[in-house]
């Protein structure tokens, strides 16, 4: 009678214990004009029910554990991500002198640095026959130069319904490509980032070619990097503002949910 108690017991919380969520980070290749690109899908896989998936830009460092585990907060059991490689698998900045090294090869040729997010989008379609993606509802999110990266995604004219710049860089090569956007874009910004305050002014007039909705925040008294954790400086440019970062993720919801809405009102319509 024990040994059958025991195992009624045991068999009980099998039945009654919700399903552990585990958080998948699942390599994910490809090639692109000779180069191997190595990047991570990220999702919760305790949630079946298929949600949007997001191309997700990190900062000049690019792929490493701290872009990972950013990208396992903002998927949570919300979305599926693609933390994207845009360097090549071999380039991994451990510092600032080389991540200013590996971005400049992209900020010198922004058609490279297209091709580049574009092909990511492309790969984060193809996950989603074994993924729970929702290929109804995707986006784009970056950080600081993966802002750029993706505010260049939206300049190709991409099918993506949404896209988020965080403290990202405004700047363009073409301001005329901004006619070209079909998705919602919401940029974030310091208020106080010296190295992105003077090129707000061109970015807001190139964006009112855009016939997509926009929005441009500054959010007060933040400067660059107000999202990154790392960024444990107590002065200089680069900082990171829990507070700000926080509001930040909010609006980043709420303007990925409006959009995917809109999105499937004006399919029904």
């Amino acid at each position: 009678m024990r040994f059958m108690r025991v195992v009624l017991i045991v068999l009980g919380i099998f039945v009654v214990s919700p399903v552990w969520a585990k958080m998948v980070s699942k390599p994910v290749a490809w090639k692109l004009d000779g180069t191997t690109f190595k990047s991570v899908l990220v999702y919760d896989d305790a949630v079946t029910t298929k949600r949007p998936g997001l191309v997700m830009v990190p900062n000049w460092y690019g792929v490493n554990d701290v872009a990972i585990k950013k990208a396992e907060m903002i998927a949570g059991k919300e979305y599926v991500i693609l933390l994207t490689d845009m360097y090549g698998g071999d380039v991994r900045p451990k510092g600032d002198d080389q991540a200013r090294t590996a971005v400049a090869p992209l900020y010198h040729d922004r058609g490279l640095m297209r091709a580049r997010v574009v092909k990511a989008l492309e790969q984060l379609k193809g996950q989603a026959a074994d993924a729970p993606i929702d290929l109804s509802r995707l986006g784009a999110i970056g950080f600081c130069f993966g802002g750029a990266a993706v505010l260049d995604l939206a300049r190709t004219g991409s099918d993506v319904k949404a896209v988020v710049a965080f403290h990202g860089d405004l700047s363009t090569d073409n301001p005329a490509l901004a006619a070209n956007i079909k998705a919602r874009v919401l940029a974030m910004n310091g208020s106080a980032d010296t190295f992105t305050i003077g090129q707000v002014p061109d970015f807001t007039k190139g964006m009112e070619q855009d016939p997509a909705d926009w929005q441009f925040v500054e959010m007060g008294h933040a400067v660059h990097c107000f999202t990154e954790t790392e960024a444990t400086a107590k002065t200089g440019n680069c900082r990171y503002d829990a507070k700000v970062a926080a509001r930040s993720y909010r609006l980043m919801r709420d303007w990925l949910t409006e959009s995917f809405a809109v999105s499937s009102e004006s399919a029904g319509s």
